[in-house]
């Protein structure tokens, strides 16, 4: 009785404790100074860390810090549930990674495993640090949980574990500064932010999941894809079509093809429950299907490659800033239907009400996965099922170009001429050809395509440590095993389907749970045309149309279609990989290091800054040594041999011995003063580059289109680099200055508006003051690099190219080929390459190209022949489509897609294509290098 009495005893205490301890946790007014909400008001990320790490106090958290992010913050994740469910969050991981991975879990164990488990929902906030009701709404949803105990709460957290998490702390911090610098708060606003809200990438740190170059992607990538492995996550965005208060599931079409429909109808369910939460809080404006522009074709953001990963991952976008704002009149929003039964009416709003809607979407999210804990537990595993039985057998994914083989073949056979029948047999199968729309196309059609076996889907791909760029190759492999992917490397030599294969390469099988994203990277994706009606305009794809990110690298891999084994070693799961480079200790007379090799060019950055000589070798080296076109020598020494022992242990650069000193041309490389275009606002494009400067060790500077305008560029730099959207375009007024631009308007703020240390960065690319400028700086010797639209600089400067993509009006004049019979969104294409120039060396001849409404050039050939142009890369067939869509692709044909021009003693490079596109592209970076270094013939 004694001991009884004294357990109870213990048990007050503790449960006085607790509550002691929920008692003390401050309010967001009692720690912030004001209610989230509140107008003109918003807290920074130092305020909200200490924030968080006070309610991480209370016995419903667990506070795990993911990493730093690239600027040195800590990014954390608030784990939120039950008391009791916090103590055993390690067998709740389990669970949520064994049944999502679904290998060696019968059905029985998986049923077991779904009734004991918890489900697991992601919700993050901040990730576009502008778009303030996310990070705000992140620090509310964190004091009611954490707080509250009404039934719902109670429920919530005894069913459900919460990986509550910042997507941007660094953002937060710029962005509300920003906001908060003006005394008096109707002054405050977002507007005219000095720099990108991330430090490198700004608003694409939401297209950077399928690679996680970035550091804060890589911290929430690891958990989604290696640690926890959500059923749900929700991230928060806004903001929602003009009219409505916000946007969310279920999305438009097309979905991609890959997804196991499990997924699609999840997120149906998870849609219902949070439109039918607002509808019964009498909260309208809620917006779906074909109501907004959002769809789940694109795999690379924060939400859209879970669904690559059998995630019923959500998004909303939602108005509301901290200033107040007015629901615009938007007549045809007022109609009640499919895509909106609950208009809103033209209202002021206020930040509250956004903060509210946030909330109820939320508690929607987490109420369904508390009441259906067992369901989406079970059904990650079924969908993780279904993908490693599809994997394991014979199976073709269904897609519109298989759609039109068996189309096209049913019209051939119409084409035929047919033999002599019966009256009646005649009549059947006139009855059986006649409407095939009606269901009456004989089956062998499907037949003679879907179970086509050479068209079936792969059993896996193996990505050979034989190919000519292998460190590459394996940051692609790295970037699958950021995502969850489960990969083997090859422990010896091995054969499969009659080829051989060395130790070190790495095999991707597609029997595994995680299928859908493994297709999505390795495969091309194949695009619907889309249109609005027949004959009409195109339908923009969210983001981009094709991806894949093998081709993008440039990586050599193969398709195997049957099962396959060797001596394979599992990686395990998030364990990145590192190449491993060779060097020739018996050098001589110096080493080679390939062109081909992206990873070459940091080993010599790091020569060139220490000091040492490198050459160039125009015609490559024939024979034992031989070497491309464009390879690099360095003479041996002491110190060289120390810089590349570390690149080769450091970078996996393979380093050749030669013997003799090559006899032929070499042509010595010189570090370049390399100055890189950025703007007022930061340029997203220009920050990838930047970021891959760093990563590939070039120096660079940034400059400004004041530092442009204001001259003796030559003093200064040797080669400029504007990114796409740097140079627009020119109108028939030209040489009329600013206004003869189109297409990049925008109120710049005045410089007086503007704290000192901005103002230098204001200004445009002008045709009055900057071309003059950069035509003298070429003229003088430098060399200009332009890419995408900034191409324009050459029709500023009367180069003899024009615009391959025009058609004739019936007056006789030029104009810009319309939508309906030339389209192509973001895809990847494929060109020609005179790998001989120096401006291509290290390309293969056939390369692929990331084509996002690129330009395309004419060029007259007296040019070519004349040395007025030379072209570098160019469409030599009519359907160089390899991953999108491309709508009208004949009318490239011929079409020049890169070139360069001498421009006095300097010169121009154009490139069209987005060569260095999201730090994505690699198999096209080098067009980028090989003009940051000068050269001379030796």
């Amino acid at each position: 009785m004694i001991r009884n009495f004294l357990h109870l005893f213990i048990s007050i205490l503790l449960l006085s404790g607790a509550s002691s301890r929920a008692q003390n946790l401050p309010s967001p007014k009692e720690h912030f100074g004001f209610n989230i909400g509140d107008d003109y008001q918003l807290a920074t990320y130092t305020q909200t860390e200490t924030y968080i790490k006070k309610l991480a106090t209370s016995d419903r958290t667990k506070l795990v810090d993911i990493g730093l992010t690239e600027e040195g913050r800590h990014q954390y994740m608030l784990i939120i549930s039950s008391p009791e469910n916090i103590k055993k969050l390690d067998r709740y991981k389990e669970i949520s990674q064994k049944l999502a991975r679904a290998e060696d879990v019968t059905e029985e164990q998986a049923r077991a495993m779904a009734a004991e488990g918890k489900a697991v929902v992601w919700i993050d906030g901040g990730l576009h640090a502008t778009e303030t009701v996310g990070t705000m709404q992140y620090i509310e949803t964190a004091w009611q949980l954490v707080s509250r105990k009404d039934p719902e709460t109670l429920r919530i957290l005894d069913n459900v574990v919460i990986l509550l998490t910042h997507a941007n702390p660094d953002g937060q911090e710029i962005v509300s500064n920003w906001y908060m610098r003006e005394q008096k708060p109707e002054k405050r606003s977002l507007e005219n932010l000095p720099r990108l809200y991330q430090k490198y990438v700004g608003h694409d740190n939401n297209r950077d999941f399928f690679i996680m170059n970035m550091k804060e992607s890589q911290n929430m990538g690891r958990q989604l894809f290696v640690e926890w492995i959500p059923q749900i996550m929700y991230n928060h965005h806004q903001r929602g079509p003009a009219g409505s208060v916000l946007a969310g599931p279920p999305y438009r079409d097309p979905f991609n093809y890959v997804f196991d429909p499990l997924m699609i109808t999840g997120i149906d369910a998870l849609g219902a429950a949070m439109i039918n939460r607002l509808n019964a809080e009498n909260k309208p404006g809620f917006t779906r299907l074909g109501g907004s522009v959002f769809s789940t074709w694109y795999n690379g953001g924060l939400r859209t490659t879970t669904h690559f990963h059998n995630m019923i991952g959500l998004l909303t976008e939602i108005i509301g800033n901290p200033t107040p704002e007015t629901v615009p009149l938007v007549p045809q929003r007022l109609i009640p239907n499919g895509n909106t039964p609950f208009p809103v009416t033209p209202q002021k709003w206020h930040f509250k009400q956004s903060i509210d809607y946030s909330l109820s979407l939320n508690y929607a999210s987490l109420d369904y996965a508390a009441r259906h804990s067992d369901q989406l537990l079970y059904n990650i595993y079924r969908m993780g099922k279904n993908s490693i039985e599809r994997g394991s057998a014979d199976y073709w994914t269904l897609s519109p170009k298989r759609v039109d083989a068996i189309n096209q073949l049913y019209q051939e056979d119409q084409k035929k001429p047919t033999a002599p029948t019966s009256a009646s047999a005649t009549s059947a199968s006139a009855t059986a050809v006649a409407s095939p729309r009606g269901g009456n196309m004989p089956v062998k059609y499907f037949d003679s395509v879907l179970k086509d076996p050479t068209s079936r889907d792969p059993r896996g791909f193996i990505v050979s440590a034989a190919q000519p760029d292998f460190p590459t190759a394996v940051k692609f492999i790295n970037a699958l095993i950021k995502t969850g992917i489960l990969v083997h490397k090859a422990t010896a030599d091995f054969t499969v389907a009659g080829k051989k294969y060395p130790a070190g390469s790495y095999v991707v099988k597609t029997a595994q749970a995680f299928r859908p994203h493994i297709l999505d990277m390795f495969e091309p994706q194949d695009h619907p045309n889309d249109f609005q009606y027949a004959g009409g305009p195109p339908v923009r794809p969210y983001d981009a149309a094709g991806w894949t990110l093998a081709y993008q690298m440039g990586v050599q891999f193969d398709r195997v279609l049957d099962g396959f084994d060797g001596p394979f070693q599992r990686v395990p799961y998030g364990e990145l990989q590192s190449p491993k480079g060779s060097l020739n200790a018996s050098s001589g007379a110096g080493y080679t290091l390939s062109a081909r090799a992206n990873n070459s060019f940091i080993a010599v950055n790091d020569l060139l800054k220490s000091g040492v000589e490198v050459f160039r070798l125009p015609g490559g080296l024939s024979g034992k040594e031989a070497v491309e076109a464009g390879a690099f020598f360095v003479p041996a020494s002491a110190k060289a041999k120390t810089i590349l022992d570390k690149s080769v242990k450091d970078f996996g650069v393979d380093v050749a011995g030669v013997a003799k000193r090559p006899t032929g041309t070499m042509v010595k490389v010189a570090p370049l003063r390399i100055a890189l275009w950025d703007n007022y606002g930061g340029s997203m494009p220009s920050g990838w580059v930047r970021w891959l400067m760093e990563q590939y060790h070039f120096p660079m500077q940034l400059v400004y289109p004041q530092d442009i305008d204001a001259g003796d560029l030559r003093k200064k730099y040797d080669v400029i680099v504007f990114v796409t959207r740097a140079i627009p375009a020119v109108s028939s007024g030209a040489g009329r200055g600013e206004g003869e631009f189109s297409g990049f308007g925008g109120r710049e703020p005045k410089a007086e508006e503007l704290p000192a240390e901005y103002r230098p960065w204001l200004g445009r690319i002008t045709a009055d003051k900057s071309v003059p400028q950069l035509k003298k700086f070429m003229e003088a010797g430098g060399s200009v690099v332009t890419i995408g639209s900034s191409t324009n600089l050459a029709y500023h400067l009367g180069l003899p190219v024009r615009n391959a993509l025009v058609e004739m009006t019936s007056s006789g004049q030029e104009r810009p080929l319309p939508a309906e019979k030339y389209y192509i969104p973001g895809s990847i294409l494929r060109v020609s390459v005179d790998s001989t120039q120096q401006a291509t060396w290290g390309m293969s001849a056939q390369s692929d190209v990331y084509f996002d409404a690129s330009p395309v050039f004419k060029i007259a050939p007296d040019a070519v022949a004349k040395g007025l142009v030379k072209p570098l890369a160019w469409f030599s067939t009519n359907k160089p489509l390899r991953s999108g869509w491309a709508w009208g692709q004949t009318y490239l044909q011929d079409g020049v897609a890169a070139f360069s021009a001498p421009i006095g003693s300097g010169r121009l490079y154009a490139f069209g294509p987005e060569i260095t596109f999201r730090a994505q592209a690699h198999g096209t970076f080098k067009l980028l290098f090989n003009q940051l270094y000068g050269t001379s013939s030796r």
